[in-house]
């Protein structure tokens, strides 16, 4: 292991956590196809989907993952990439073959293209055009920037963000939209490359065409994890950039600015008027301002006219004005108090920023839905000032009006620091414990806060005496995983009935699970030196569930 490429287990479990780097060791058996260049780790983890994972390690920055399962997608390193993780690590001797493994393919690919004529590749390109639409958008795209043909541009613009290829009833679901999302980004690629090439005027153009067509077909999408929203962040920029570029008629830009700010996406993307004030100058602002105070005046109660205005007053610089605006309208949740806080931290006003947090405080006290945000802002200033105690009081009373496992965490981290976790550990757990009880109280990961908390902490053989009755699958299965080395025929036991019901249910993510969930009895099958049982196991399900013919072939590809 060379220095430039080391990392270890807590490498993983620092970039990961505890919790995800935990279900990443039940993931092992599930990373398939690991392929390995100078410093980068690639390969497929198979969970409810198959993903794909990409590690790196550079220099002083040390270990990076990518993975394109929905937390991954995030920037978190998941468990996906923890598993890869393990796997280079459990497999670093043998790391030097696959390298060259993979070379020696990349190498003879390069090989046989190079040997082919311009006449053989122009052919492969079209055998690969005319089995693949998305390839073929995306080129036309190209050759539509290459050429500077505006009205062609704004086609395969227009191709790029149309919806029907993906929809279905006229609405884009989950599991589709990330494909969206990755089609749609090569529209906002293609606009800030006529940027780059001396057209930002013409990509300004684009970009205010494209947010409008990406608006129109947000409504109808699954977007839960935001690809979509992200795509859009990415167009508003590149808007942005092309007009510091062009510096277009600063009252034509007032106005579509306005009518943006108005509108019912105006979201998407976001667009602070404060980035356009060089674009707007003095001209731009007044037709700015005389366009929402219109606006406002016709409707002062309407939430798009208020948060225009306040855009207007935040670029003008006037903070106080802003803060008096935000203050005549507090949200019950905080929310409201965190934004002045935020503003007058970022103007040097520390000390009436703490002032405004601990007022939203004060404020939220007893509602039932407050902002986490205040409360991480209040208990980080607390802390940076050494004020522990006022900070675990914060999370102390959180808890307990909303005991959720996010609740629990922060106040085991303030009590730590300060140095006082045994006693509130006690607490906490009494109160969970009596929420169990009763049968109601607050519910985690498809069971009790409690069983989440005990595992999260570590605490396994109080999460298994608590579980029983009570405990969700996923929290069945989560410690599962946990014992899986100290208890192995415990876990087993887990793992066997979470597939008895799967058996009835068809669909590749199910069948990816029920291969997952063969994988970690196996495990458990070697652990206890059983494999002939575990073998005679695979034999039975495959002969009940011979039907399922993708079933079965997902089995083969997972070697069961």
């Amino acid at each position: 292991m060379t220095s430039s490429t080391a990392f270890t287990k807590a490498d993983l479990r620092a970039l990961a956590g505890p919790r995800s780097f935990e279900r990443g060791l039940g993931y092992q058996d599930a990373v398939e196809g690991l392929e390995v260049s100078a410093g980068r780790f690639t390969a497929t983890v198979y969970g409810s989907d198959a993903y794909e994972v990409v590690l790196e390690v550079k220099g002083r920055q040390g270990l990076s993952g990518e993975c394109d399962c929905p937390y991954g997608l995030d920037g978190n390193f998941c468990k996906h990439c923890v598993a890869v993780g393990l796997v280079v690590l459990e497999r670093w001797g043998d790391l030097p073959r696959l390298r060259a493994a993979s070379e020696a393919r990349a190498e003879s690919l390069e090989s046989w293209l190079q040997s082919r004529s311009r006449e053989d590749l122009q052919a492969l390109v079209r055998e690969l055009l005319d089995g693949d639409r998305d390839l073929r958008r995306r080129l036309e795209l190209r050759a539509a920037t290459a050429s500077a043909d505006p009205a062609r541009m704004r086609e395969r613009i227009a191709d790029l963000l149309a919806t029907g290829h993906f929809s279905r009833y006229g609405y884009i679901e989950y599991a589709d939209v990330q494909a969206y999302a990755d089609q749609a980004g090569e529209a906002v690629a293609a606009i800030s490359a006529l940027t780059e090439n001396g057209q930002a005027a013409q990509a300004a153009m684009l970009a205010r065409e494209a947010i409008r067509l990406l608006g129109r077909a947000y409504d109808d999408m699954d977007d839960s994890d935001g690809a979509v929203g992200g795509v859009a962040d990415d167009l508003g920029e590149a808007h942005l950039q092309a007009c510091l570029a062009a510096q277009p008629d600063p009252m034509e830009t007032a106005d579509w600015l306005v009518q943006h700010l108005l509108g019912d996406q105006s979201h998407l993307p976001e667009i602070e008027l404060d980035d356009y004030r060089e674009i707007l100058g003095e001209t731009g602002l007044a037709r700015v301002r005389q366009l929402a105070q219109s606006a406002w005046q016709r409707n002062p109660s309407g939430w798009s006219e208020k948060h225009l205005m306040e855009h207007l007053i935040k670029a003008e610089g006037d903070l106080d004005a802003l803060i008096a605006m935000r203050a005549a309208d507090l949200a019950p949740s905080g929310w409201t108090h965190l934004l002045i806080a935020q503003e007058l931290d970022a103007a040097g006003r520390a000390n009436e920023a703490l002032q405004w947090a601990e007022r939203g405080h004060r404020d939220t006290a007893g509602q039932p839905h407050v902002d986490d945000r205040l409360l991480d802002y209040l208990t980080s200033r607390y802390a940076s000032a050494g004020h522990l105690a006022e900070a675990t009081a914060v999370r102390r009373e959180r808890f307990r009006a909303s005991r959720s496992l996010d609740a629990y965490r922060k106040l085991r981290e303030a009590a730590r620091a300060e140095g006082v976790w045994d006693g509130d550990r006690a607490a906490a757990l009494q109160l969970l414990h009596a929420d169990r009880r009763s049968g109601g109280g607050w519910y985690g990961n498809g069971g009790p806060v409690l069983i989440d908390a005990l595992i999260d902490d570590g605490d396994l053989d109080a999460a298994w005496e608590a579980a029983p009755g009570c405990a969700g699958t996923r929290q069945w299965l989560t410690l599962a995983d946990r014992i899986r080395e100290s208890r192995p025929a415990d876990a087993l036991g887990v793992y066997l009935r979470a597939i008895e019901p799967l058996k009835q249910i068809t669909g590749d993510s199910n069948y990816q699970e029920i291969a997952r969930l063969l994988l970690n009895a196996r495990a458990c099958h070697r652990v206890l030196g059983t494999e002939p049982d575990f073998a005679d196991y695979v034999v039975a399900l495959r002969a009940d569930q011979k039907r399922k013919r993708n079933l079965l072939k997902i089995l083969d590809q997972h070697g069961l």
